[in-house]
């Protein structure tokens, strides 16, 4: 309650506030209404974009919010009140139904809370809430993507030949899945017209970059300069994606797409999951941070984030995934591992999958000739790994083909980083069935 007075008191010393009204979630049984008080106006547009925008009638008869954000990030926190380690404080409080912020002016905490609230609502409602995007195909079937930052998440669901359900936040209930917010918060370094067209085009007026380097004359902007952060970024209404389904609701999925981007190289660029095998890498959440995105990393680094999304986890994951897994039991959905990340060898030796091929693989999968494939077992993981897929060259569907450092070097790093998800999934044995941990590798 200190950092509330704090925030509040500090609030109503401000000249000016803005005020929005919004909801989160688009089943209009789940939804619940947001209200975000701020002092800038940067704040109050992001979370305009980020929310589900109420019409004018619906404004009418909005009536009391079901929770409140208070961000006084401009002002510090007592970094001396007890329990304070630092002069930034973002505080929730289920209780209250109030979320605090103080000491940063980083827009996406407000996007965070929410999902946080949304993960510990959903779940007592008996609803899956999930970090993932979604998409669905001219026939209704729906595919759900997960994936950590990185990892191709929102690049792969803004297919043009698919209708885009949302980027990043989504609830699976008895009726389908629906999207939590009303915009999409996407990575823009690199970005071009050509690699990424969805996304470029809905940078316009009304959206809002951030950590970006632009001309302050000609205001152009340069996508491929990271000297501020890699971390760039774009937060836009969903409807400027020209092929977005409104409202943002589906049908239940009938694929399941699990994204990493190892940066060891070992990871096939596509396998097909068993039931249990999905579990285990759904639980695990792995992808790898590479040299020179933060200081002090100078080789590639396992990181591991339960359910894709461990710090907006209120429950204990293994509740997550239970529920995942009866919903892709009941709807008899599809599970795949995709590799977004290196092959031929590790960050520094080997390349990039080439984005042309991942598509090519999503492709695939949405046109049921994957499903049909002739697979074979990848070792040491005990992966079902396609032989051929249309558009990608059939040597980079197994590392070991393409491995260029010899086969000590290759089966090192696979030991190495099958090591790492083992010494991971310890922590998870006393509460998971025990095939799901033993769908792990095997050394």
């Amino acid at each position: 309650m200190v950092n509330r007075e704090r925030a509040v008191d500090y609030l109503n010393t401000c000249e000016k506030l803005y005020v929005i009204d919004g909801y989160a979630g688009w089943d209009t049984t789940y939804r619940i209404k947001v209200r975000i008080v701020c002092s800038r106006a940067y704040h109050a547009l992001f979370m305009r974009n980020m929310l589900i925008r109420p019409t004018a009638e619906d404004l009418k008869n909005y009536g009391e919010p079901d929770f409140v954000i208070f961000n006084a990030g401009s002002f510090p926190a007592n970094r001396y009140t007890i329990g304070m380690t630092s002069s930034t404080s973002i505080s929730v409080n289920f209780q209250r139904r109030e979320m605090v912020i103080l000491g940063t002016q980083y827009a996406g905490e407000m996007k965070k809370g929410i999902f946080t609230v949304m993960h510990y609502l959903m779940p007592k409602a008996g609803v899956l809430s999930l970090h993932s995007s979604a998409n669905e195909g001219p026939d209704g079937d729906v595919s759900l993507f997960f994936g950590l930052s990185g990892t191709g998440k929102t690049t792969l669901s803004a297919d043009p030949h698919r209708f885009l359900i949302g980027d990043d936040e989504h609830c699976w209930s008895e009726k389908g899945v629906f999207n939590i917010e009303g915009g999409c918060y996407a990575k823009v370094i690199d970005l071009s017209a050509e690699k990424e067209p969805e996304i470029f085009n809905a940078i316009r007026f009304g959206s809002i970059l951030e950590n970006v380097v632009y001309d302050e004359e000609s205001r152009h902007v340069d996508y491929n300069n990271c000297s501020l952060t890699e971390n760039t970024r774009c937060a836009y209404p969903i409807e400027f994606i020209p092929n977005a389904k409104i409202p943002c609701l589906g049908g239940h999925p009938s694929n399941i797409i699990l994204l990493t981007c190892d940066a060891f190289g070992v990871l096939p660029p596509v396998s097909k999951l068993t039931e249990s095998q999905a579990m285990y890498h759904f639980i695990s959440g792995y992808t790898a941070k590479i040299a020179g995105t933060e200081e002090g990393v100078t080789e590639p680094q396992a990181t591991f984030s339960a359910c894709f999304g461990a710090p907006f986890l209120v429950w204990h994951p293994i509740k997550y995934a239970t529920m995942l897994a009866e919903k892709m039991k009941t709807h008899k959905a599809n599970a795949w591992l995709i590799n977004t990340g290196w092959n031929g060898g590790s960050y520094g030796t080997g390349k990039r999958i080439s984005l042309k091929y991942s598509r090519a693989i999503i492709d695939a999968i949405h046109n049921g000739s994957l499903a049909k494939a002739e697979y074979e077992t990848y070792p040491v993981f005990g992966l079902q790994i396609p032989k051929t897929v249309a558009g990608v060259p059939n040597n980079i569907l197994n590392p070991s083909s393409t491995w260029t450092g010899g086969k000590d070097s290759y089966d090192g790093t696979m030991n190495k980083l099958a090591n790492l998800f083992i010494e991971n999934f310890k922590k998870f044995d006393n509460g998971s069935r025990p095939e799901i941990a033993s769908a792990g590798p095997k050394i």
